[in-house]
Parts: structure tokens; sequence; C-alpha cells
């Protein structure tokens, strides 16, 4: 797979896209080596975890914490969270510590692919350090793990945050990882969680016709990009391990489960694996969810009997809850979705993108600002049309503001700027129904959530100067890039402390 190039002549930084870790122990020495890690010894997962997580989650540059010598729990089994932010952001995606939000987004777009010629697909070796502890059948005991209440108002014992789900396509053997939160239900169960649409819930939903319970394995520590490639938008029919390996340059080497066969890891931490009832369902939640709100009560999920779990000596469980917005998880799928949505709106044929940014505040889904070189009439309802229903951008959309090429769209006041001087509320706005949306969006009408009517609708902003007269059109204020430099070059002391 090509490496972009990226960077300068720093000696202190990466020039090519490298990821210098192989698993999540490799990935905590490189974040203590950015100076960015925090031990917290004594804290319990009843409350201190995540009240520690609550006060570090709305700095992006404070520190990840490693949890250990947690009461109640065997010596050694940790916790790990706050991983995505300060430095360590840019490591974990394999670029330099330098780059900014914007540009680190550009640059996993130049290194990202899912095009069969640069898939590496893994290979399987007999064993690994996820075999080091193996409980089957009656000695299966999840409680044995520090699994966080994260939120005052959850329902229960969250092991799953920063974890990933492997489940196999019954009619075709297509490997699938899927990031969906894991609730432990008591020693030997837990809750699968997937949403309407999301591929696990496909294999499940297969299985469940012919009248078959799911096998699953579930990754609840490890590599941080594994997870990554578990929450991103990799097409149906293609193995994220095989993405993965691309990324890394060589095949991931992958053990197989005891008892379902289904392929993880051989490094990972902590791997669950079961077998999903269709006809079973258990309470799940409530959760502090990504959209800055709980989940509704009363909700109710399929049940996951686990019939074996493997963990290394002395495992960690890597915690990734969300808070209200923005926070952790908001920054990191911001940076990443980005990419990936400005990539499709490209793909589709629309000209003169010049930039794209999906809004933390928004958690990355919910507004999404891109700007254009204006090149026709239509243009800007063309790009802002496609950037809400393309598949990259469909889900859990609310709001898309289109601007013209001088508006920085990753700037929120300067986006809402110029929603509010070049847009015509009667004239300029949009509406489209019945898009694909979220369960975890708040506004969904109860009695429509009830129907199973998991949908929503979205609002098309036209930011840009009306094409026909956009030359006659007030200039802005905004000084040039030139002149800004200049300002900066002479009087940027002013502002030194």
């Amino acid at each position: 797979m090509a490496k972009a190039q990226i960077g300068n002549n720093d000696p202190e930084h990466n020039l090519r896209h490298t990821l210098v870790y192989q698993d999540l122990r490799d990935w905590i020495a490189e974040a203590d080596r950015l100076g960015e890690l925090r031990d917290v010894k004594g804290a319990s997962w009843e409350q201190d975890i995540g009240l520690a997580c609550t006060v570090v989650k709305y700095d992006e540059d404070a520190p990840v914490l490693l949890f250990d010598e947690i009461p109640g729990v065997k010596p050694g089994f940790r916790v790990l969270a706050n991983f995505f932010g300060g430095k360590r952001k840019n490591m974990t995606l394999g670029f330099p510590t330098n780059l900014s939000k914007v540009e680190l987004s550009d640059a996993w777009a130049e290194v990202y692919s899912h095009d069969p010629t640069v898939l590496i697909p893994p290979i399987f070796v007999e064993d690994g350090p996820i075999f080091e502890n193996i409980q089957m059948g009656d000695e299966v005991d999840i409680d044995q793990f520090p699994a966080p209440i994260w939120h005052e108002g959850d329902g229960g014992r969250y092991i799953g945050t920063g974890s990933y789900n492997v489940t196999v396509d019954p009619d075709n053997g297509w490997l699938n990882l899927g990031c969906y939160r894991i609730m432990a239900k008591d020693s030997k169960t837990v809750a699968f969680n997937t949403g309407l649409g999301k591929h696990g819930r496909i294999h499940f939903e297969k299985n469940a016709e012919k009248g078959e319970k799911t096998p699953v394995v579930m990754v609840i520590g490890g590599d941080p990009m594994a997870f990554i490639m578990g929450g991103y938008e990799v097409p149906s029919g293609v193995s994220e391990y095989d993405v993965l390996g691309g990324l890394r340059g060589k095949p991931v080497e992958l053990v197989k489960g005891k008892v379902t066969g289904l392929p993880f890891p051989a490094n990972a931490e902590i791997v669950l694996e079961g077998y999903v009832d269709p006809e079973v369902e258990v309470p799940e939640g409530p959760f502090g969810d990504w959209c800055g709100s709980y989940t509704e009560s009363g909700r109710r999920r399929p049940k996951c009997d686990i019939v074996s779990v493997y963990h290394r000596n002395d495992p960690i469980i890597l915690g990734f809850p969300p808070q209200s917005l923005p926070d952790e998880y908001s920054r990191f799928r911001s940076i990443t979705r980005s990419a990936l949505l400005r990539r499709a709106v490209n793909a589709a044929g629309v000209p003169d993108v010049k930039a794209l940014w999906c809004h933390e505040v928004g958690g990355s889904h919910m507004l999404t600002g891109l700007s254009i070189t204006q090149r026709y009439p239509g243009h800007s309802t063309q790009a802002a049309q496609i950037a809400s229903q393309c598949q990259s951008g469909a889900y859990a959309g609310k709001w898309v503001i289109v601007t013209d090429d001088d508006v920085d769209v990753a700037d929120l006041e300067e986006l809402i700027w110029a929603a509010l001087m070049r847009c015509d509320p009667v004239s300029d706005i949009d509406f489209i129904k019945y898009g694909w949306t979220s369960f975890a969006d708040p506004r969904i009408d109860p009695d429509q959530r009830a129907k199973g009517n998991i949908t929503n609708s979205r609002m098309i902003i036209d930011a840009c100067r009306p094409f026909h007269w956009k030359d006659d059109f007030n200039k802005s204020t905004k000084p040039s890039e030139g002149l800004l430099k200049l300002a900066r070059e002479k009087f940027g002391y002013l502002l030194e402390q």
C-alpha cells in the first residue's frame, strides 16, 4: 500500500505513515514516550473510573488514563481510557504529532483505502498471548473484569465501549468487525446491541431467519487501530482485517476461537466468545450514548450467552465511553469521518470540494460543513444533497451547510456566520424526510420508535453566495491568507504571554 509523504525535515516526526505499535501495550509505551500517560491507582469501577473520565474527556490535551489496583478486582486487571487526544491521536493514526486536526484528517484520507489492490488478508497462527488464560463453560466469569459504570445514569456495567464484535455472513463467509457497545448482564451473559442496517445486525437477522443462533467473538481490549476499523464505514463484503493489514503493510495475525472458530487477533487483551439467541431479549441500558444523552428506558436487545473467555496476563479493557458533546468520541469520529465523507462526495462526481468537516458538537454525524468553489448553477445544492445522503453521510445526519471556499468550515463560528449572512431561510433551506438515523437520536418520536420508524429529517442549508449574482455579493472583511500571515509575523508577539 502506498504511504503518504507527510511532514517536514523535523527529525522528531515521522516522514511517512507508520503505525509504530502492534498491540495495545505497544501503544501505551508510545503514549508514555510522548509524556501523555497518567497512571491512576485505587479508583473504583463503581464510580471513580467514570468520574475521572468525566474530567479528562472535555480537554483534548488531557492525558490517557491507565487505571490499576482497582478495588475488588484481581491485581493486574486494568482499564485504559481517553486514548484519542493530545499528540497521541496523531500517533494512533500513524502520523507526525505536529499536524492539526484538519491536516490529520486530510492525511488519513490519503492512506485509508478498502480498494482490493491494497488489501492484505490476515494469516492464522496456532497460539498467541490471548491464550495465556482460557475459561470454558462453567468456568466463564465476566465479573472478574473491572467493567465500569461509566455514567451516573447508566443501567449497569459496560465491559465493551472500546471494543468490537466479529461476526460472519452465513451466506458467503464474509467476516465483519463492528463496534457495538456491550452491557454485562451477569457473569455469563451480555446484551447484543446492533443498530438497524449495521453489518452485525444483518448477520444476526440472516441467522434468525433460519432459526439459528449467531456466533460472535467480542474483542474487549486490543490494538486501537483494529477498534477504529471496527467503527469505520468499510463497505459490505470487505473484511476490516484485510483493510487493517493494508494499513499496517503486513497481515494481521489471527487465532481461532475454540468453540465458534471465529478469528480474533493473537495479541488481543480480552475476548468473549458466544452465541446470540434470536428468541430471547434482555434489558439493555440506559447508557450515555454518542449524541450526548441517555438511550431510552425500556430498551431490549438480544441475549448473548458467553461460552468461553480468553485473556492475557494482566489484561486491559480499552474504554471509550461517550460523554456530553463535544468529547473524545466526537473528536475521534470527526477526524476519521470527515476524510471518508469528503472522499465519497468527490467519488460521486462533485467537483471543486475545498473542505469538509463533520463537527464535534454534532457527534460527527449531525452537523456537516463543506465548502466548494462554485462552478455552475445548482453546484451547491448537488454537493450538499450528496453529502447528506451518500452512504458515508446518511446515518444519523441532520444539518448540512454548504459554503463558498473562503469559509473555514472546520471553524464552527465561521460556519454559522456563513449560514447567517449568506442564507435566506425561505429560499435557501431545503428539507429531506425519512433519513436513516440512529436509535440513539433523542428526537425520535416515542410512538414512531415503538413502531420501528427509526428515521429523521435533514436540513440542507445553502450558505453560498447566490451563483447568478455572487460577483455582486457584499465582500467579506475576512483578511486574505497573505495579509493574515503578514499580520501574524509583524504583531504576533502581542498574543504572547
